[in-house]
């Protein structure tokens, strides 16, 4: 709140281009970002590489990176030069945005995917099939992993000797194919 021209101007004066690398760490606390992104700006051409840098390791968001692009290209302090170079990076960046977006797109579109043919091959299973069947032993496997996220466990987590049990179960019948023995209505589970 409160930061502007003169703001840029005595934060220029009071900062070197070897606080960069500080500012760069301090992104991290969400309340600082807009005093960052000013006392980057101020430091013009030295904070441009290192903005791009922290922007490919993810130590800092597209948009905080835009926004001091934003104010090197308009802040008077800096050179003529610095602030171009702030516009190119700046359209660089976005465009960086923008296929990093698509990407996460089609790794989403993959996982939807990928999520659907599990799905269709967990009912085929569940109908009991012929075409159930017909599934590789991988594709049973994914099924079994799956049921088992869905009822939070996992073969890597410690499990309750009961859960341990009904894991063996739900893999003998559903990858290795083998009969239920499920327990009858009357016999109590252990």
């Amino acid at each position: 709140m409160g930061y502007g021209e003169r703001s840029l101007n005595e934060l220029s004066r009071k900062l070197t281009p070897a606080d960069v690398p500080v500012l760069i760490s301090l992104l991290s606390d969400r309340e600082l970002t807009m005093g960052v992104q000013f006392a980057l700006a101020s430091q013009c051409e030295h904070a441009i590489p290192a903005v791009r840098e922290a922007v490919a390791t993810h130590k800092m968001r597209f948009l905080d990176a835009s926004d001091v692009m934003s104010l090197i290209s308009g802040f008077p302090g800096c050179t003529p030069r610095a602030r171009g170079q702030a516009k190119e990076t700046q359209a660089e960046l976005d465009g960086l945005h923008r296929e990093e977006q698509a990407m996460a797109r089609r790794r989403a579109e993959e996982r939807a995917k990928e999520d659907a043919r599990i799905q269709r091959n967990a009912m085929l299973m569940m109908q009991g099939s012929k075409q159930a069947q017909e599934l590789s032993r991988e594709e049973r496997e994914e099924v079994f992993r799956r049921s088992l996220k869905a009822m939070g466990l996992s073969e890597d987590e410690p499990m309750t000797p009961q859960q341990t049990e009904l894991v063996r179960r739900m893999y003998r019948t559903m990858v290795l194919g083998e009969p239920s023995h499920a327990p009858s209505a009357n016999t109590p589970l252990k």
